[in-house]
């Protein structure tokens, strides 16, 4: 695993500096401590960071071809490069080294940008091809590895794997993205292929970006999508057979290295699955573990269980239930406004798996790809409502509830129905966005400033998922929500935290269950395989009972949190109040601060529950103090 970074000029092949290029490397040193490249052509400039996992001894980057004509630098793994490198040396390529960095560079050459789409495996890349004076940037179909461009006001093109590598170009305007505001009140993340700042934008997954010399603008193109327009119909007996063949030949192809590989084991039913998988072939696999003191956080029960069964060199650390040290570090390595808390134990997880491994394999992708999570239960319950009843029924009367029932934060979830009227008032599409947003529409309109909302100029965050779903080419409710999670939950979150928090320790993680290969037969599966009766991942349960005890595939799911909400009224009562009350927070003119102190009294007085308003909060002044300083 690399960084990634580069310059182009697209109006002359004018001279690059070296000392930028310099500076993308040093800020994204933690991505690759092993070795450090510079290239530099007429008009372009790459940099690279290495972490060395395959070819330690011949991949060192950038890499160009024999004859210097083109030109790699690539952040990644390319699963099936040796399958590909058979076929190239048949159609008479020759390798000068093992890598599958050079693999790319020669099925670029063989193919053109037509050469993406062969790939399996987590990447972004940047390749320059002299002849053609053209430029093509990728990145991965799923977004597993992040790649951020934007333009300088002198309209040079600058890229990096993350944010920071464009903003030690002193010519990127750093003008916040009001939209974006909008959208991470809403998520708690900037979704793609926005970022924070107006002049800088992410390269979605599944995309392309290429620019010749003399053009005026880049060219966007999606290569890949999540298959959504076809159904497969297996009964449940041989999906089950076909999952674990098909899991099993995902994981297979994640386990290649030259440096110790392991996996994350939380003991839930998907870090559990990848080990089971892992097992197999007769190897004793490392394991890591978070414990937390607090019984209620605590998975290592169930992830002991796993690591007994298949003999693992498990390994475990203990986190106190207080472990809030990280607050002030996370926004040094998100680069942008990000409140997922879980961070914290993902962090903890990272710098405990890289004490005993280099590469860890993880099983995220399990919750979006089979149906796991309980908010699908809820939303599935309510489209049934909203099948039987007219919207012309529906909107008036669970509008009016939504507004006069109370806000029952502390009560058992069926008791919670403020949430789902409103919901139910609501289209499909947006009642998801309603039920997983953070802070909702009624709530952002008083926590944001008259200024802000004037500058919104009525855009809301609802546009993002309208923008996907308009994509979505399916009839299948269920589905449609695990697009809309693809496209921006998975991504913007999910792997965007598990990057940013293994690269800090560079340690590399691969994530065998979001194979591309798994999700295009996966996907097309009956949603009455994934969700059934209630239950979650029905499927992946049911293929994994030979492999695994009934306590890890039948418990009550936990999750990965913190607890947030004790933070807030106890050891961090007075770090959460000077952060959301800060002067960063008033100066920047974006909230009324009367609502955000509102928000800190309630909270602390125990008469609300806004954790995680608060914290979002939190994280946002964070952001202003590093990034606008």
């Amino acid at each position: 695993m690399c960084g990634i970074g580069g310059l182009f000029d697209p109006r002359a092949a004018s001279t690059i500096s070296r000392e930028p290029l310099d500076r993308i490397n040093r800020v994204q040193h933690h991505r690759g401590p092993d070795e450090a490249g510079i290239w530099l052509g007429p008009g372009v400039g790459f940099a690279h960071t290495r972490l060395s996992i395959i070819d330690r001894a011949e991949g060192q980057q950038p890499m160009s071809t024999a004859d210097g004509t083109i030109t790699i630098a690539f952040n990644g793994e390319i699963y099936n490069f040796r399958s590909l490198r058979e076929e190239l040396e048949r159609r008479g390529h020759g390798f000068r080294t093992h890598s599958d960095t050079e693999v790319i560079l020669e099925a670029y050459r063989a193919f053109g940008d037509a050469c993406v789409p062969k790939l399996r495996g987590m990447f972004d890349f940047a390749i320059w091809d002299t002849a053609r004076q053209h430029l093509l940037l990728a990145r991965d179909r799923v977004g597993i590895k992040p790649l951020f461009y934007g333009f300088t006001r002198a309209g040079m093109l600058v890229f990096g794997s993350e944010l920071k590598a464009l903003l030690v170009h002193e010519d990127l305007p750093r003008v916040l993205d009001k939209r974006a505001v909008e959208d991470y009140f809403t998520f708690g993340y900037v979704p793609e292929p926005r970022t924070i700042f107006e002049h800088a934008a992410k390269l979605p997954p599944g995309f392309t970006l290429t620019l010749n010399r003399g053009d005026r603008e880049p060219v966007i193109r999606q290569y890949w999508d999540v298959p959504t327009d076809r159904e497969q119909l297996l009964d449940e007996a041989s999906a089950r057979t076909q999952l674990i063949e098909r899991l099993g030949d995902a994981v297979d192809s994640h386990l290649m290295s030259e440096v110790p590989l392991g996996a994350f084991l939380s003991g839930g039913v998907d870090s559990s699955s990848v080990v089971a998988m892992m097992a197999r072939g007769g190897e004793t696999v490392t394991t890591c573990s978070i414990a937390f003191k607090e019984k209620s956080y605590n998975e290592t029960e169930f992830a002991r269980q796993v690591a007994a069964r298949y003999h693992t060199r498990h390994h475990e650390d203990l986190v106190d239930t207080d472990d809030f040290g990280l607050v002030d570090a996370l926004g040094g390595l998100y680069d942008e406004p990000y409140a997922d808390s879980s961070a914290i134990p993902t962090y903890r997880v990272c710098e405990l798996a890289r004490r005993h491994v280099t590469v860890a394999l993880s099983g995220d992708g399990g919750d979006e790809l089979f149906a796991g999570y309980r908010r699908y239960r809820w939303h599935m319950h309510e489209e049934r409502w909203r099948a039987r009843l007219p919207g012309f029924i529906r909107k008036p009367v669970f509008g009016t509830l939504g507004q006069l029932y109370p806000k029952l934060d502390w009560a058992p979830r069926f008791l919670r129905a403020k949430t789902t009227f409103q919901a139910l008032a609501r289209d499909s599409v947006d009642a998801y966005r309603h039920s997983v947003a953070i802070l909702r529409d009624a709530e952002r309109e008083r926590l944001f400033s008259t200024g802000l909302k004037r500058d919104l100029a009525g855009y809301s965050s609802a546009e993002v998922f309208a923008r996907h779903a308009a994509n979505f080419r399916g009839v299948d409710p269920l589905k449609l929500i695990q697009y809309l999670d693809f496209k921006t939950y998975l991504v913007g979150d999910i792997l965007t935290k598990v990057d940013r928090a293994s690269m800090a320790h560079a340690l590399e993680v691969r994530v065998p269950i979001l194979d591309h290969e798994l999700i295009e037969w996966a996907m097309p599966l009956p949603s009455s395989l994934k969700l059934t009766a209630g239950e979650g991942k029905h499927l992946l349960k049911k293929a994994m009972e030979p492999h695994l005890p009934h306590d890890v595939l039948y418990r009550t799911k936990m999750g990965f949190g913190v607890p947030l909400s004790e933070w807030f009224r106890g050891p961090l009562r007075q770090r959460v109040r000077d952060g959301v009350l800060s002067q960063a927070m008033r100066d920047s003119g974006l909230f009324d601060m009367r609502y955000v102190e509102m928000l800190v009294d309630q909270h602390q007085s125990g008469q609300s529950e806004f954790s995680a308003p608060l914290w979002s909060l939190l994280m946002f002044d964070s952001f202003l103090r590093r990034s606008l300083a």
